[in-house]
Formats: C-alpha cells, structure tokens, sequence
C-alpha cells in the first residue's frame, strides 16, 4: 500500500487530540516522573545532570527543562525528544488516546513537502507486517520460523507482543512485494531493508532469517535484527549468526535499546534495570514475568544507551552468561554504568547458562530467587573475580587492586565513591588509605587529561551561552540587561494574569495602555508583547498555552520558563508555624504598577547614559549649540528619573 503522504490532518481533529491530552501521561512513557508538590520532576532527558531540573506542571500542561532551556506542551516534547514532526506527534498521541483522524487531501504544493523521514517509517511499519505474515500464513514462515520460535518455547502471545517474524530464503521476496504496494525503491535501500550492489543490482538485506523488529521508546520500528536458522546451503561459507539494520536516518545503534519500548513501564515501576546481550535474552524473561529488561543487542554499550536507562531507573542489574567471554562483557559494560552515574550490580549464572536458557529451565518464581539471592554490587564481583585470578600471586593481586579503583575513580559522586572506597577496603583488608592516595592518584591524571584536551581541541568544549538573554547573571549596573529583566517580567504577569482585574480594569489592559509608548529591547520579549497586544485590540483572548505551542522554539521556550516555578511554598508554614506568605495573586496592583514604574525608569537611565555619551562628544568637538541642547535634555531626563523613583520609593544618584 502506498503511504498516504499526501493527506493532511484537520484542525478540528488537532483540537481533538490536544484536548485529551494529559501530559504526565505522555511525558512518563519516556521519562521517570516523581511528584514534587502539585508538580513533577526528574533529571533532564536532554542532558547528563546530577540534580533533577526537568519539571511537569499537570495544571498548565507544560514542561520546563532548566538545564537545557528547552519546555513547551506535550506535543513540543515529543518534537524535541523523539524528533517527531508535527504530524507524526499528533498521529502518535491520536493513537495514544484512541481518536480517529478522518485525514484531508494536500495541495500539490504540500505533497512535495511531505516528510522523507515519515515515509521510512510507514515503510518500516510495512516490513514489520510483511515479515509478520510471512511467519504466520506462509508454508516456509510457519515450517521454519514459527517452528523454531515454539522450540524457544515463545508463546502466541509473546510472538505478537514481539512482533516477531520471518523473512524468505529468496533473493528480492520483499522488494518486489514492496514494489508492488506502492513504495519508493530508494526508500528500500535508505531503510537498509534492501541492499544496493555497485553494478546497481539490489538484493533483500533479511532473508532466511527469523525477524526481531527494533523500536523506538514510542513504538515505531525503526530497524530490523534476524537470526540465521540452521546452516548454509551447499558447503558455502557460515553467515553471521546475527544480523541487524544499518544506520539510518531514523535508526542510530548508539541510541536505542532493545526491549525498552517494551519494557519501560516495568523499569520505572521496579526501579530496576536488567541488562542482557541479547533478543532471546529479552524475550524470554519477559515470557518468565521479568519485564524490566533491555539489551544492547549484541554491540558494546554505549554512553547514550546508559542515559537512556537513567531516564526510568538509576539502578542497573547486568545478567551475563558465567563462561569467561560473559565475564569481560560484564566488566566492560560495569565501567561505563559507574561513568554514566548509575547504581549497578552483577548477576553471573553458571557456566554453559545464559538468562534465556536458565530462565527456561527454573521457571519464573525459581528464576527471579535465582536473581534476588545471586546479585553482587560491583565491588564483590570484581573482587572476588580478581582474588580467583590472583591467588597466591602477590603481583596480581597489586594489579587487581589498582583495577577496582580505577573503576572507582569513574563514579561522578564523590560521596559514592567514599562509600566503595571504605568496601573495597574492608573486603580486601587494605588501607584506605592508600586506596584514597590511589584514587586521589586516577583522578587528577583524569583532571589533567580533560584539560590538555579541551586547550588542543577547544572546539570540541564549546561555552554554551543562552541566545535570548540570561538575567539571572545580569550585573546590576548594565542598563540592557536591568530594562530587559523588566520586559521579562512585564511578560510574565501578561502570561500569568492578563484576565485578573484590578481596581477599575483588566491587568493586560493597564499594562500595554500604560506601556504603550516604551519599545522592547530584547527581540524575543518583543515579539511575544506584540503578539499578545495584536490579539487584544482584535478582541482575542490569549494566554500561555498559546506560547507554550508556539512555532517559534525560542518563544515557546522562554515561555514555559516563565510560567515555570522550580519551588512551592510547603503548606507546614501556614499549617505548622503559623507564618503566611502573601500569594502574588493577592499583590497584582502593586505589581503592576511597579513593574510599569520600574521598566520606564530603567529606560530612562539609558536614555541618561547614552545622552552623557553625546554630551562627551560634544564637549570634546566644542559643539556648544549641541552641548548645550544635550545638557538641558539631561536635565530634565534627570526630572523624571527623580519623579519615578520617588513614586517607587527608591533613592537615586544626583
């Protein structure tokens, strides 16, 4: 079937779906959300922090990321964590909450601007449901691939949650089927689904495999993995056991787990993550009621792999095969967890057993004791692996020490690292103080590296400075950051307050009648007080929700910061201790009136400077008609300075 690209969604069903939406909901399918008064918090998905500054506010539907600056709606966060487009986040959160999208046809001009990206993915969709089909009505799919997934002991069940299927032992079976529903022939090739020869000859990448479709952590298929059954015809040359998608543009290896689509609820309600090396791996333990699990699928782990987990669950349990390939594979992935600021423990099973065959064999409440009573913190494991190994070997023994402080050394809290230190110690009966001259050691040479780096590379470091303007850092004495700070505001209880009423009229109408001959410095301040005024003399009523679905990121963005409070005023102050703090709701006339006050006198005070400048110049040019024109507009700047900050209640320089 050839994808339906040139269809738009209407505005009504838009509506529709935004209507529904709960973004608590949305957002903790990728996130691990914990409840912070009426609000929600969790470390930052688009950044490595230590200290959570990621917040949910359910009661204006926005998030607010303060590390990174980025916030918005629900939609604006699929956008900007998952890459979707416009289009494909509505379809995501239609299908999310069961609302039918009657689509409209496009114009010519919007059917060639319709997504390649999208495309793929209804191609790999395709792929998924053709291989499906294969292994369920086709004489080779069910004689060959079901055969061997029933020998796995996969249940029906399982097979569909999985989506597992089979590809056909023929040269161009799925291309030419693709071909002939309507899909791109170059797509098939970007997909990686088929493969282009030199001679330009093309060929189906899977064929005579078992399929294990790959998704993202909001469901799409974005790669294909498959497995050989049985050995190569003829007395040609063994194929790789495994195979799997290659890059492209919607599939980055580095960046995707195994099983975490699948699993992602479990993880975050366990607060637990079982890591294994394999598909199988994965789906048996599901079958064995143990759903909090991922897998790498057979590449070395990676950094964005490990952020991933650390979005539902700091806690990680590696589950390896006990042969000795299994071991270093536990010690590799151990390393890079303790960097990524993870808790991480081991399970090894006996020799021979790997988690798919063993949680076969125990069965699923003898299984998880198994795992419960076997676990080891990194720590033990690696010790008590080294004391094998260094038996009576005074040399080793020296080296393996030095071994588990380096890993040591990579842990980012310096109060974890304290805490293993003290283990190791006692576990080993060696000083700790030597381990801590060794870390001490690991550390600075660490230091050292990072910063002969970042002097030869210094590109690769960049200094990220805001775009819009930080005023937080603002000096008190900088006239642009001091008027801009009060822009800020003047937006922030527009955003805020626009329909409250004060004494005689509507906060929204005093302020930009009040405002209405000050111009806004700050571009982006300027564009959002633009926006709003034009709404209001076109009688439209406007609020934060509509910034918060801007177009414009920076807007959007800036927005949902300042409609974002990081802290709560705790209910014990009043209940408690009997101490009551005003809410600013209660104080909005005063805060008008002084926020107007404030702007236009630190518009003045520019104003002040920059005409000091020209009296400078004139004085230096002997322009004395100039001088002296200068002089007497500074005077009466200085005027109305004197008058505003007596209004405020505020004392000035003479």
């Amino acid at each position: 079937m050839k994808p339906n690209t040139n269809f738009v969604i209407p505005h009504e069903t838009i509506e529709e779906v935004k209507s529904r939406i709960d973004i608590v909901d949305v957002i903790s399918d990728f996130v691990s959300l914990k409840k912070a008064g009426q609000n929600y918090k969790a470390l930052s998905p688009f950044t490595n922090e230590k200290t959570p500054s990621f917040f949910v506010v359910p009661s204006k539907g926005i998030f607010k990321d303060f590390s990174s600056g980025k916030g918005g709606d629900a939609i604006s966060f699929l956008i900007e964590h998952e890459g979707m487009t416009y289009t494909e986040a509505i379809r995501f959160l239609a299908k999310k909450y069961g609302v039918e999208i009657q689509e409209e046809k496009y114009s010519d001009a919007q059917q060639a601007e319709a997504s390649e990206r999208e495309s793929m993915f209804i191609l790999m969709n395709f792929a998924k449901n053709y291989y499906q089909d294969i292994l369920n009505h086709n004489d080779e799919g069910q004689s060959i691939g079901l055969s061997y997934f029933k020998e796995r002991g996969f249940t029906k069940k399982t097979i569909e949650k999985f989506e597992l299927g089979y590809a056909l032992d023929e040269w161009e079976a799925f291309q030419t089927e693709a071909i002939k529903k309507g899909h791109n022939k170059d797509l098939l090739t970007k997909t990686g689904l088929v493969v282009s020869k030199e001679d330009g000859s093309t060929y189906d990448r899977f064929r005579g495999r078992v399929i294990f479709p790959v998704h993202s952590l909001a469901g799409k298929i974005v790669a294909f993995g498959a497995r050989i059954l049985g050995k190569e015809k003829d007395g040609k040359k063994s194929q790789p056991k495994y195979i799997n998608s290659p890059e492209t543009d919607i599939y980055h290896k580095s960046q995707v787990l195994y099983g975490l689509y699948q699993g992602k609820n479990s993880i975050r309600q366990e607060d637990e993550c079982f890591l294994v090396e394999g598909y199988t791996d994965v789906i048996s333990l599901h079958q064995s009621d143990v759903e909090n699990v991922v897998s790498s699928s057979g590449t070395a782990l990676t950094e964005d792999q490990i952020k991933l987990i650390r979005r539902f669950s700091e806690n990680v349990t590696v589950l390896f095969d006990g042969d000795e390939a299994g071991v270093k594979a536990a010690l590799r992935g151990i390393d890079l967890i303790l960097k990524g600021g993870l808790n991480v423990r081991v399970v090894l099973f006996p020799d021979g057993e790997d988690p798919d065959s063993y949680s076969t064999k125990l069965g699923t409440s003898e299984f998880k004791k198994y795992i419960s009573e076997h676990k080891q913190d990194f720590i033990s494991f690696k010790a008590d692996l080294y004391a094998r190994e260094a038996a009576g070997d005074p040399i080793r023994k020296a080296e393996s020490i030095k071994e588990i402080v380096s890993s040591i050394a990579l842990i980012p809290d310096p109060v974890k690292r304290s805490v293993y230190t003290q283990e190791t110690s006692q576990l080993l009966k060696i000083s700790e103080a030597v381990l801590l001259t060794e870390l001490n050691k690991i550390l600075i040479q660490t230091r050292r590296k990072k910063e002969k780096e970042r002097n030869q590379y210094p590109e690769e470091y960049p200094v990220t400075v805001d775009p819009v303007i930080d005023v937080a850092e603002a000096s008190k004495t900088d006239p642009v950051s001091l008027i801009q700070f009060q822009e800020k505001e003047t937006i922030r209880l527009l955003l805020n307050y626009a329909e409250k009423d004060l004494e005689n009229q509507k906060l929204s109408d005093f302020l930009i009648h009040e405002l209405e001959d000050v111009e806004f410095s700050n571009p982006v301040f300027k564009s959002i007080y633009k926006e709003f005024k034009e709404h209001l003399i076109n009688g439209k009523a406007v609020d934060s929700k509509y910034f918060t679905s801007h177009k414009d990121p920076q807007i959007r963005n800036m927005v949902t910061e300042m409609i974002t409070s990081r802290y709560e005023t705790s209910d014990h102050w009043a209940d408690k201790y009997h101490i009551v703090f005003p809410k600013e709701n209660e104080l909005l006339d005063k805060l008008a009136y002084t926020n107007v006050l404030r702007l236009k006198l630190r518009v003045l005070q520019k104003m002040m400077e920059e005409n000091l400048l020209v009296i400078k110049e004139a004085e230096s040019g002997n322009d004395w008609d100039k001088l002296d024109k200068t002089l007497t507009d500074q005077e009466g700047l200085k005027q109305a300075e004197k008058n505003l900050a007596d209004l405020l209640g505020i004392v000035v320089s003479k």
